[in-house]
């Protein structure tokens, strides 16, 4: 039986997903995976040498060659042939960006993160300051905290919901950029959603929260009116956050 591939790790989700000529071929797009992304932005966009980008990357550095030649070949098919690139999957691992402040998650418990200011939902997920965290046990809530997002940009955003073991993200508007990380991560999306934070966390936990599936960021700073929207059913509890994304990755 063939080993399982390390892990790879990365530092970041990407905040671009998808890259599109505007005159685009017939053919299937391209296929970056996020740990081929990685060694690109290791060594083409911050300069590091081979050798530093495995230490950070936590591989061989001839697994490092590989997959750097592996990308680069991606790309130039993108370019030359026309075709879109599109970044998503790979065997890799988020580096850890979460401090003490966050502690581990229950068992069985559900994980809800609300885009927080003043008690109210902040609308623009992207420039959100703070995370109000909620635990959810049995449809009720049984801890909850106020964390700052220690920056912003969407793929830094849906990192720092991943290692926080968040399972569902309550907000207002959203970016296509940050849909793909939240996806990407295996966090679930509610948006669209404004009022009190403490209210829409507690609707969700018992299954009731109205949100609009097709909530989109607002860059005039206007809230979001969600209409009849929809109405969510209950989360399942222990979704399963093992630090790599891939299921023929083998672990730390």
């Amino acid at each position: 039986m063939p080993r399982k591939p390390r892990c790879r790790r990365i530092g970041g989700y990407p905040d671009c997903w998808v890259f599109s000529p505007e005159e685009r071929s017939q053919s299937d797009p391209v296929v970056l995976t996020l740990d081929e992304f990685e060694t690109v932005r290791l060594l083409d966009r911050e300069g590091l040498t081979q050798e530093e980008c495995a230490a950070r990357m936590d591989v061989a550095r001839t697994t490092v060659t590989a997959i750097y030649e592996n990308a680069r070949r991606k790309i130039a098919e993108a370019l030359v042939d026309g075709r879109e690139l599109r970044i998503r999957g790979g065997s890799y691992a988020l580096e850890n960006q979460i401090t003490d402040q966050i502690p581990e998650k229950g068992k069985n418990t559900m994980r809800i993160a609300v885009t927080y200011e003043n008690g109210e939902i902040f609308q623009h997920f992207g420039h959100t300051e703070q995370f109000k965290l909620y635990d959810v046990s049995d449809g009720k809530i049984v801890g909850e905290r106020i964390v700052p997002t220690n920056g912003s940009g969407h793929g830094a955003l849906a990192g720092f919901l991943k290692a926080a073991q968040v399972d569902a993200l309550i907000c207002g508007g959203i970016g296509m950029g940050a849909q793909n990380a939240l996806a990407e991560a295996g966090i679930a999306l509610y948006g669209g959603v404004t009022g009190s934070a403490d209210a829409a966390a507690k609707a969700l936990a018992e299954g009731v929260l109205r949100f609009d599936p097709d909530a989109k960021c607002d860059h005039h700073g206007h809230g979001h009116e969600h209409g009849e929207g929809h109405a969510c059913g209950h989360h399942s509890g222990d979704c399963g956050h093992g630090q790599c994304t891939d299921h023929h990755c083998e672990g730390n």
